[in-house]
């Protein structure tokens, strides 16, 4: 069955536009799987918002397209594929490579890929659980998950838990809101402004405390000569100079 034509509520005559259309008509001709197809893309295109595709995936449910159960079913099996495919590139990246990068990048150290990879060896199971649920963080958490070789079943469990919570929120949004359905879309959009701007603001705070740190070494390291030139060499005891 084919259902009527979503709206799609974008900037007219944008390049998202006509990606949103294109997705529109993906679900509309193969059903549900393009849905899923859909939130894969998304996965590894974080531009493409979700927060769109999602409700549209429910509008169509509830026009008849498919089933409910069929549109959470396939949006959370394409955030599962999306999410193993950034897992894979970060295990081929892995921490050795990392290090070498970081080691040639500026403001970065070998050292600060070893914190963080200790620190997702420590929390990775609430990260990608919870990060899935994040906007920007929802793919880029497959990253470090691979980078740290995260047992499969576990990434696979947590990262389709944690889709499946984001997923069920937004198709039910488009399910049951219909045309209202932008509503929901613009709190997520300040949602996601906010994200951005911890994302910005940690970023510069990161690169502050690096600055500065690398400003003082350099004095220190001028301030050393000057001081040894001053004071002059000493030998022997002042009070009692050699003869």
């Amino acid at each position: 069955m084919t259902a009527a034509a979503v709206p799609v509520h974008t900037s007219e005559g944008s390049w998202l536009t006509s990606l949103m259309e294109t997705i529109v008509t993906l679900m509309e001709v193969i059903g549900p799987i393009g849905a899923g197809i859909a939130i894969a893309l998304e996965n590894l295109f974080p531009p493409l918002p979700s927060e769109a595709i999602l409700p549209m995936a429910g509008l169509a449910a509830s026009r008849g397209s498919f089933t409910l159960t069929e549109a959470l079913l396939w949006t959370t099996l394409g955030s599962v594929v999306g999410a193993f495919m950034l897992y894979g590139i970060g295990a081929w990246l892995g921490v050795d490579r990392l290090r070498r990068i970081a080691a040639r990048v500026p403001l970065l150290h070998p050292e600060d890929i070893d914190r963080t990879v200790a620190w997702f060896v420590r929390h990775g199971g609430k990260a990608v659980f919870f990060g899935r649920m994040i906007p920007l963080f929802r793919s880029l958490i497959s990253i470090p998950a691979g980078i740290t070789r995260m047992p499969l079943w576990k990434f696979g469990l947590l990262t389709a838990a944690g889709s499946l919570i984001w997923n069920t929120i937004f198709v039910l949004a488009g399910f049951l809101l219909g045309e209202a359905w932008p509503i929901v879309e613009r709190y997520a959009e300040a949602f996601q402004l906010l994200v951005i701007v911890a994302v910005v603001g940690g970023l510069a705070w990161f690169l502050t405390v690096r600055i500065r740190g690398i400003l003082r070494e350099r004095r220190r390291a001028a301030e050393g000569p000057a001081l040894n030139s001053l004071h002059g060499p000493r030998s022997g005891n002042p009070e009692n100079p050699p003869t």
